[in-house]
């Protein structure tokens, strides 16, 4: 595959037999965005478990203390008085029944998150077919099932981010932007692996952090050395 000119520049920073600890994995990898835009940057979390077992399955949500540096989104499936609180909270769409054939049929997706009041979930579980692939399916775990609305909409919108394993058992998060500081990728980064270290399955044997990559939209990869975090 042949690289940009920029990518391999970038590429030399970084030697990639090394294992880096966190804030120089931060550093090296906000040093290597070099594209017009704000990369984010993201992390690569490949774990021993297996997701075809139930009980080695990794889902949950963390809100990263300095945001991800996007605005996100919300749309609230709600009815009766949650409907007036969900918009009095901020989220940016509030409805039932009638957007189930603007998002079946119209392909509307103009929304990052969607959240539910339990009592809709009768409702919302028809667009499984749709919203599930996009990974926007409202979920208990990742707290975007509830009758707390409010709550809910202020975490996404302060910076809460899902995490869950891919089929192959990795986990994607940004962890904010290339404009952000060091300090606040590194603060960012750490909250994350504490929620996954924290979220390690029981029944799970052998190695449970594989390898863990920090690196930006365009950039190339920074191992980071995952010792402090199993210890």
């Amino acid at each position: 595959m042949k690289r940009g000119k920029k990518y391999v520049e970038a590429a030399k920073l970084i030697d990639r037999a090394a294992l880096y600890d966190t804030t120089e994995a931060v550093a090296l990898a906000k040093k290597a965005a070099t594209a017009k835009f704000d990369e984010t940057i993201e992390a690569h979390i490949r774990t021993g478990c297996d997701g075809r077992h139930a009980d080695q399955q990794i889902r949950g949500a963390v809100v990263l203390p300095h945001g991800t540096g996007k605005t996100v989104k919300v749309l609230v499936f709600a009815k009766g008085d949650k409907v007036a609180e969900a918009e009095a909270a901020g989220a940016d769409y509030v409805g039932g029944e009638e957007l189930i054939p603007k998002i079946q049929n119209d392909n509307w997706f103009d929304f990052d998150v969607v959240v539910a009041t339990p009592d809709m979930m009768g409702v919302v579980g028809r667009l499984g077919r749709v919203l599930g692939p996009k990974g926007l399916m409202p979920n208990p775990k990742a707290g975007t099932v509830t009758m707390d609305v409010t709550k809910a909409i202020n975490d996404i919108k302060a910076g809460k981010i899902e995490y869950r394993l891919d089929k192959t058992n990795i986990i994607h998060v940004p962890i904010g932007k290339a404009s952000f500081t060091e300090e606040q990728l590194a603060d960012n980064f750490q909250a994350i692996m504490d929620a996954i270290v924290k979220a390690k399955p029981s029944s799970l044997k052998g190695q449970y952090l594989r390898s863990v990559v920090v690196a930006s939209t365009m950039g190339p990869g920074v191992k980071v050395n995952t010792a402090k975090f199993v210890g």
